[in-house]
């Protein structure tokens, strides 16, 4: 009984003192928040935008065949001949209460651009956050990076 005290002391010890820049502190400062969904054009690529409140998460991009929700594993119909997900981690578009911080729409078209035919939100679930494109040219090419000051993950594909 007393080794099981000792070790349990020696963990609270040790969970104590972890730097706030360590990965576990950084998960209880909160998860970022997506606030707004901006796209642009440019002359070699059309740019989406992620806004969020926060620390940078982590993100993950794939080309898949279909965006899916990724609650029910349905379809979400979205114009475009391929398809691009970037999943981010830890990152949600609601508050600790449930309230959305992100209050546009979930799935919408863009005229505006040359190559991305629309945008939508396919997860928001469990500190993971999931944001599809659509775009017209299935042999695009893309790139996705963090910026800071404020945090924004920013998704480009090819014209």
């Amino acid at each position: 009984m007393k080794r099981v005290v000792v070790l349990l002391l020696a963990v609270v010890a040790v969970f104590s003192f972890i730097p706030a820049s360590s990965g576990m502190a950084a998960s209880a400062a909160g998860t970022p928040t997506l606030t707004d969904i901006r796209t642009g054009r440019h002359a070699t690529f059309d740019r989406v935008v992620l806004d969020l409140n926060g620390q940078r998460p982590e993100y993950f991009v794939n080309e898949v065949d279909q965006l899916v929700n990724c609650g029910s594993g349905q379809p979400v119909s979205v114009p475009g001949n391929g398809f691009l997900e970037v999943r981010l981690a830890p990152a949600a578009a609601h508050d600790e209460s449930g309230n959305p911080t992100y209050t546009g729409p979930r799935n919408f078209p863009t005229p505006g651009l040359a190559n991305v035919r629309g945008v939508a939100l396919t997860c928001d679930f469990e500190a993971n956050l999931t944001v599809g494109a659509g775009y017209a040219n299935a042999n695009s090419w893309h790139r996705v990076f963090l910026l800071d000051n404020p945090t924004r993950v920013v998704i480009d594909i090819g014209v």
